[in-house]
């Protein structure tokens, strides 16, 4: 191969990945792309968890810029977590609540039929009611580091997304999240998100070594919370559907984080 085939090569990788990455970020946020980009959203799956990185990075600006303000800690927890509500839409939130109300049905052979309905349950409101408190409640109580800790936390949810898609089968024909059955994916896609967010605990143990457990429990217990949440929907439904990708961010989340507080004693 010659040097311009080669570098040929190198450019068009770099702009599949960088369409990919627009794709990922028009799919699993609301912050607007320009009309101009090219869009491929085969294999956008494998962004996520740098996209939560992403958000999460945004979620600890807006946390610390609230602070220097003087923002009381429970009213910028609160407008933190509303934030990442907002940013992707209640994409996520939205799959939890519509999985609460499909769970909520004896019948296992109606369960789809619940969740698809756009009409919210009983369940489904206690779910997010549950969601949002929890992770309130946790950042309320988060001492130290917590912009780091946001960005592995929302990190660890969409990696968890990312096991559920590559491990588990798809159970609707259609649906928002069936493309991504169209691009396959192995464990080896998983490595790259695990990777960056361990770095980050890493990062947490240089800066603050007196921190290790937390930083320790970060790793080990975001990939373990992520992977169990997204084991224990397949065991209920028999495979995943696009709420319950939503459902294992949101849980992930909720349950890291208030993983991480017991932990800093």
């Amino acid at each position: 191969m010659s040097d311009d085939q080669m570098m040929r090569s190198i450019a068009q990788f770099f702009q599949q990945q960088g369409a990919a990455l627009g794709a990922a970020i028009a799919f699993y946020t609301c912050v607007p792309i320009p009309l101009s980009w090219t869009l491929e959203f085969r294999g956008i799956a494998r962004f996520a968890p740098l996209i939560g990185v992403l958000i999460g990075g945004i979620l600890g600006l807006i946390d610390g810029g609230l602070s220097l303000l003087g923002c009381p800690v429970l009213t910028r927890s609160v407008l933190v977590i509303v934030t990442g509500i907002g940013i992707t839409g209640g994409l996520h939130l939205d799959g939890a609540m519509d999985t609460a109300d499909g769970l909520a049905v004896t019948d296992p052979h109606r369960r789809l039929e619940v969740m698809a309905d756009s009409v919210t349950g009983a369940f489904g409101v206690m779910a997010a009611i549950a969601i949002i408190c929890l992770k309130v409640a946790a950042l309320r109580d988060l001492s130290g580091d917590r912009g780091l800790i946001l960005m592995a936390v929302a990190g660890w949810g969409r990696w968890g997304q990312l096991v559920a898609i590559a491990r588990y089968p798809y159970l609707k024909a259609t649906g928002k999240g069936a493309f991504h059955k169209d691009t396959p994916y192995s464990s080896w896609d998983l490595i790259p998100g695990a990777l960056l967010l361990i770095l980050f605990s890493g990062i947490l143990m240089i800066l603050n070594p007196q921190r290790w457990l937390v930083a320790v429990g970060l790793a080990l217990g975001g990939s373990a919370i992520a992977i169990l949440i997204g084991a224990w929907f397949n065991a209920r439904l028999g495979g995943h559907t696009g709420d319950t990708y939503g459902a294992v961010v949101e849980w992930t989340e909720a349950f890291v984080l208030v993983l991480v507080v017991a932990l800093q004693g």
